[in-house]
């Protein structure tokens, strides 16, 4: 049990940030290492929290300035409605839906086909001439965040991405890459911790005995990987385009679908 909580914590940190699915990469890292069933579903579960506090503990100094600003600030105010609305469509659909996703379509097949998907969106997104409008967080407007919280919910397809439906949300609506990537990022907090904590909730009593040592190892294990890996890509995204993700994703993809053929 100690390789697979280390191996699904690295799995978590790299892969939480990046438009290449998480949820899809631990649901293919569990399979591979034999570690299946409701049991695995939660660990998947629980250490995406680890990564999510990755996020609060890299953008600390800003999210406190956002809290203590929100009284008297009308910029303040402003992202954490536009916040507020981004998060609401996929958390209308997911607490609608929870459990037909999640027995319906946690399966390495469906996993498969997600990233297929979302590499095909990617290269469309990457080819299209975008008007770029918005450079700042606070300029986001509500129009833009209600278009980027309807695209999140195409990460409700386990593979899909969360990151990379967000980001891809934001580039069509006019963001730049940083833009996208942060407002991606701040979106993660109230969506993965609401997601994670409902999802602990309903599903607690599938753990074992002595499985909170290692569920705490996985934890620190994907906070701390997840941290490089959200520096690294805020350095990749000012100079690249998210081609490599997509060619990534579609290589992932048709593997696993020419192994279970």
């Amino acid at each position: 049990m100690l390789w697979i909580a280390v191996a699904l914590g690295v799995v978590e940190g790299v892969t939480e940030f990046l438009p290449i699915s998480s949820t899809g990469h631990l649901i293919l890292a569990s399979d591979l290492l034999g570690f299946e069933g409701r049991r695995a579903e939660v660990f998947q579960i629980f250490i995406q929290l680890g990564a999510i506090l990755s996020v609060v503990w890299e953008y600390r100094r800003r999210l406190i300035r956002q809290v203590v600003e929100l009284p008297r600030s009308v910029e303040a105010r402003a992202l954490t409605i536009r916040l507020f609305v981004a998060f609401l469509p996929s958390a209308v659909l997911g607490l609608l839906f929870h459990e037909f996703l999640l027995e319906q379509l946690f399966e390495p097949a469906t996993v498969a086909l997600a990233l297929i998907v979302g590499a095909l969106l990617i290269l469309l997104v990457e080819a299209l001439p975008l008007r770029v409008s918005t450079h700042e967080l606070g300029s986001v407007s509500m129009k833009q965040a209600l278009g980027i919280g309807l695209a999140q919910c195409l990460a409700l397809w386990p593979g899909f991405s969360r990151s990379a439906a967000t980001i891809l949300g934001g580039l069509s609506a006019g963001l730049d890459r940083r833009a996208a990537t942060e407002f991606s990022f701040f979106l993660a907090i109230p969506t993965m911790f609401a997601a994670t904590l409902y999802s602990l909730f309903k599903r607690y009593q599938w753990l074992e005995p002595g499985d909170a040592i290692w569920l705490a190892l996985s934890f620190v294990i994907s906070f701390f990987v997840a941290l490089v890996a959200i520096r690294w890509f805020l350095h990749y995204v000012s100079t690249h385009s998210f081609v490599v993700f997509a060619w990534y994703r579609l290589a992932v993809g048709l593997a696993v679908l020419f192994v279970l053929a």
